[in-house]
């Protein structure tokens, strides 16, 4: 297996407009960037994240800073783990607050379910919360670089979510033809 290459960017803005610096944050975080320590952080190395990282360079100049852009690799195997392990453990944060929501999700199909409030209005609702979820599983799913533990979890929650509103979108039909 071939050791696994990193983008190691360093940076320093000025601190003020403090909006600047927290987007360029931002921008960092949803690539899926690791934060060794404050204006240093890690991505794998890929044709789109040295595009990326390009951009944010010049990005940081126009603030003022500036930034290296540096391509890297472990010292070791246990550095290598080190690094690929704040990987997962960044992913597995997002999808505990992902199979969070999901939990939410379910509460409230179960919420509408005690109160017999089968609406149309109702369904499209949870359709649209649903489509959020699933949004936000791909968008996690694109930066788990490493396979976080989490993930099968995750998915698997998020298909349980569909055939709830599934089969909550049954009774809803159901509902209405009972009803005309």
């Amino acid at each position: 297996m071939a050791t696994p290459s990193w983008l190691l960017l360093t940076y320093k803005v000025p601190p003020d407009p403090a909006a600047k610096r927290i987007a360029l944050w931002r921008r960092l975080k949803g690539m899926g960037a690791v934060y060794l320590q404050n204006g240093v952080c890690l991505l794998p190395k890929t044709d789109d994240h040295v595009r990326r990282l390009k951009m944010l360079e010049n990005d940081a100049s126009e603030m003022g800073g500036e930034s290296v852009i540096l391509e890297t690799v472990a010292l070791d195997r246990v550095q290598e783990d080190k690094v690929v392990a704040r990987f997962k453990a960044d992913r597995d944060e997002a999808y505990r607050e992902f199979i969070d929501k999901c939990a939410d999700f379910e509460a409230e199909i179960a919420k509408e379910r005690a109160a017999n409030h089968y609406t149309y209005a109702e369904l499209e609702e949870n359709d649209v919360d649903l489509k959020k979820l699933r949004g936000w599983f791909d968008k996690i799913r694109k930066l788990d670089f490493y396979g976080a533990t989490l993930a099968a979890e995750a998915e698997d929650r998020l298909h349980a979510c569909e055939a709830l509103l599934d089969a909550y979108a049954r009774q809803v039909f159901d509902a209405h033809d009972e009803n005309q």
